[in-house]
């Protein structure tokens, strides 16, 4: 087989690749090296900005395939036959670090899923975790300022981690889920993924269902104690990397069962927590996990850059079947995660090969800007409606329509009988053994105890005796303990 030729970027054949052009022997560098100039220019711009959150990430292909009938709840084409297969790709990602942090760490997970469907392409955007530390995305900018590096320390802050939650008790939940055994897995495929958020499922006939997702891990559940992480972080940064990477180059292919929670929409008004409360789960005795189907991890990407770096997730990307919930927080993030990959990667982001539909073709009036790909032109005319054939609307919502009273303002969450910042976290700690109990915390007095401020202290631990007493007794008695050392 032939030697490949090395080109410039315009397809020019390549004299010399070890020797830079100069002014005779020994001389300057000549400004009319055209392959020097633009292999320096491009390697000044081979790095993007980097995600504010979930900047550090891993991610594979693989299937979905349906094992169970839920017809009865969506209409959702990917979801229609018992044994349909669906390719999906899947971005795993800590939170709160930058690109070069380490995986071991305490922090949630992303688990960020796109299903190349035949209607095009459905992203399901969650966390390994059911909840999040907050209810309203006005707050977000602010919780990740809060636990992100220190503009003048330039780096995390117990201080600024801890005032925030002193100021925010409905992140007691997410708090007590966090500094527990499950806060620090001990690889991605040993976790569970959850969509965290509700949505809104929709079946053939308009009726409309309110669910939950939760990917539970079939290679079962593994974490890590704090001990464990900060060696295994101090010995190899990319060990989850390395361990999914591995995995599915030795054909152990990594799954997950996924399930759904499934309410009526008329449950709704009267249950007992906020059901669009991303603070709260629903208990399992109200709504029981319905199997739906398998999702199997079995490609490697071929590029960590095009395709984990410049994947493009967005909650609002949904299919006919499939709708948005009134939940706060997803609403908020319907419109920041498409704007962040258009700050990112450019308007036409959905045109990379990892972001492109593969199942159908997209077809719409987006032209131009930077990095157009798509060869509009001559016979195709941009605007609608036209004369030309064109595409055309269908007249078909995707989804059910929300229902919605009174009147516009800054309103707080309805409150719904059991809907206080606490409840939940104290029936998640009661859940706990004796060990679990005691490891969460040591885990949080290891943190709130380096708080210089007694008041923010004060706050905080009031959460935990406001969740359940032996709780708050345990961490006061802990954090003080460590600060009289």
């Amino acid at each position: 087989m032939s030697q490949r030729v090395l080109t410039t970027e315009s397809g020019a054949p390549v004299a010399d690749n070890q020797n830079s052009a100069t002014a005779g022997v020994g001389g300057p560098l000549l400004l009319q090296d055209q392959h020097l100039l633009e292999k320096l220019a491009r390697f000044n711009r081979e790095r993007i900005p980097e995600r504010v959150v979930h900047a550090r990430g891993s991610g594979a292909y693989g299937y979905f395939e349906v094992t169970d009938d839920v017809t009865a709840y969506t209409s959702a084409a990917f979801l229609g036959e018992v044994g349909k297969r669906t390719e999906t790709f899947l971005r795993f990602s800590t939170v709160a670090d930058s690109l070069g942090g380490a995986d071991a760490v305490r922090d949630p997970r992303g688990f960020a899923l796109k299903f190349y469907t035949e209607e095009g392409n459905y992203d399901l955007v969650g966390n390994n975790t059911p909840v999040f530390f907050i209810k309203d995305p006005l707050k977000f900018p602010d919780f990740i300022h809060s636990q992100k590096r220190d503009p003048f320390t330039g780096k995390q802050e117990p201080d600024n981690v801890w005032d925030f939650w002193a100021h925010a008790p409905e992140a007691t939940h997410q708090v007590t889920w966090l500094m527990g055994d499950r806060g620090i897995p001990a690889s991605y495929r040993h976790m569970n993924g959850y969509g965290s958020h509700t949505y809104q499922w929709t079946n053939a006939q308009g009726d409309a269902f309110f669910v939950k997702y939760h990917f539970k891990t079939n290679q079962g559940v593994r974490s890590l104690s704090s001990e464990q992480a900060a060696e295994l972080a101090g010995k190899d940064p990319n060990s989850h990397q390395t361990d999914l990477l591995q995995a599915i180059e030795r054909g152990v292919n990594p799954s997950w069962t996924l399930h759904v929670q499934i309410m009526p929409a008329a449950d709704a008004a009267n249950y007992r927590f906020n059901p669009f409360d991303l603070t709260k789960v629903w208990p399992h005795s109200d709504y029981p996990l319905q199997r739906v189907g398998r999702l199997v991890l079995d490609r490697n990407p071929d590029n960590v850059f095009a395709e984990v770096e410049q994947a493009a997730f967005s909650p609002n990307n949904f299919v006919p079947g499939i709708g948005p919930s009134p939940d706060k927080m997803l609403q908020g993030r319907l419109f920041a995660y498409a704007d962040a990959h258009r700050y990112r990667l450019g308007v036409n982001h959905t045109q990379l090969a990892v972001n492109a539909p593969k199942a159908t073709t997209a077809d719409n009036y987006g032209r131009d800007g930077l990095m157009a790909s798509n060869a509009y032109g001559r016979d195709r005319k941009n605007y609608e409606p036209n004369s030309y054939d064109g595409p055309a609307e269908t007249g078909k919502p995707l989804s059910a329509p929300l229902a919605i009273n009174g009147h516009t303002g800054t309103h707080e969450a309805p409150a719904h009988t059991k809907d206080d910042d606490f409840f939940q976290a104290g029936e998640l700690y009661r859940l706990m053994s004796e060990e679990e109990k005691s490891r969460l915390v040591a885990n949080i007095a290891g943190g709130l105890s380096q708080v210089s401020r007694d008041d923010v202290i004060e706050k905080n631990l009031a959460h935990f005796h406001a969740a359940d007493a032996d709780y708050g007794k345990r961490v006061e008695a802990a954090v003080r303990a460590l600060r009289e050392d």
